[in-house]
């Protein structure tokens, strides 16, 4: 039987409630379980080395989690340095075995809530930090070209600030992209794609979303985790679901999901300053390099496992799926200090 190796991420639920910030639905609770499962078969014969990365997710203001590895071989959490995510390291030398087993088992407090009183903005105008400045930067598959620029003043014209920016860049992201997966093509966050395509999923909306604003001086963030069922229950999981985040100076960080809203368009105004409870995070940012750093070129985004042999990718032998398990019935209205 595998040995489970427990990890305890420490982090309160609790939020120090600073300016602007208020609890969407009343801050709907939901606890639950999320299984992430992955195998590496077909190792070549005569491997000398095997790395496995898997993203680990983390406590924060909006989530508390428990994460349990259950893993034949010694693991290690580690940490990358530019965006902060931390990931599930497995290094083997000469393996034997063909095939490898992994798996996490993440148990969740996850709080919806809201940051949408954009009055309460006390501009600093101290100039972007450091902090501030990668996420006004480009990525490979957002460049900030003549032509995105070009697309962001339009829409943002006779906005004058950046909450309005912001507004006026997500109306535009939804009006003119569909939520089709249908083809290829779509899924990778190219927003060259969304231009042309106007359609996608929720790597390409927020793609547009996140070039758009940053073309305009606003600082914008890519985060992704999985979806969870609104309906209480358990089941499995099909795959990843990602978001934005924009900065306001004197704000704060606001989320924007672009992409549900343009399946909920009862939901449209939600998701701009609100998340709900059934969602959590794994990791941020794209174009993303591992810890350690792998030999491969960064990564597009980092949700799925990945994994290199004496030094290349491999992915031919890489599966993964995820389920989640409610751990209550129904969501409950938190505290205000939740």
């Amino acid at each position: 039987m595998i040995e489970a190796m427990r990890f305890t991420v420490l982090g309160a639920l609790a939020v120090s409630l600073g300016v602007g910030t208020a609890w969407a639905e009343m801050g709907k609770v939901r606890e639950f379980e999320l299984t992430y499962a992955a195998t590496v078969e077909r190792i070549p014969d005569g491997a000398k080395e095997v790395d496995i990365w898997i993203p680990f997710p983390v406590s924060d203001e909006h989530q508390s989690v428990e994460v349990s590895v259950d893993s034949p071989y010694a693991t290690k959490v580690e940490k990358e340095a530019e965006f902060g995510n931390s990931m599930l390291h497995i290094r083997l030398e000469s393996p034997k075995e063909r095939a490898i087993n992994l798996g996490l088992k993440v148990k969740v407090r996850r709080s919806g809530y809201s940051r949408t009183d954009f009055g309460q903005a006390k501009p600093k105008l101290a100039g972007v930090t450091p902090e501030l400045e990668q996420w006004l930067q480009g990525d490979e598959l957002v460049p900030l070209s003549e032509r995105i620029r070009a697309i962001a003043v339009e829409v943002t014209k006779d906005r004058k600030t950046d909450a309005e920016k912001a507004r006026a860049i997500y109306n535009y992201v939804i009006d003119n992209m569909k939520y089709d997966k249908t083809g290829s093509g779509w899924g990778h966050g190219d927003i060259y794609w969304a231009c042309d395509a106007k359609r996608g999923n929720c790597t390409d909306f927020h793609a547009l979303f996140i070039g758009l604003a940053r073309s305009v001086g606003i600082p914008a963030k890519f985060a992704i985790g999985f979806p969870i069922p609104e309906d209480r229950g358990e089941g499995e999981i099909g795959g990843y679901h990602c978001w934005s985040e924009f900065y306001l100076d004197g704000y704060g960080w606001v989320p924007v999901d672009a992409s549900e809203a343009g399946k909920h368009p009862e939901r449209r105004d939600f998701f701009f300053g609100s998340h709900d409870e059934n969602r959590v995070q794994f990791t941020i940012g794209r174009d993303v390099n591992l810890a350690p750093r792998q030999h491969g070129k960064p990564l597009n985004f980092f949700i799925y496992p990945y994994v290199e042999v004496d030094g290349k990718p491999f992915s031919e032998g890489v599966s993964e799926r995820f389920g989640y398990r409610d751990l209550q019935g129904k969501s409950e209205a938190a505290n205000g200090g939740r």
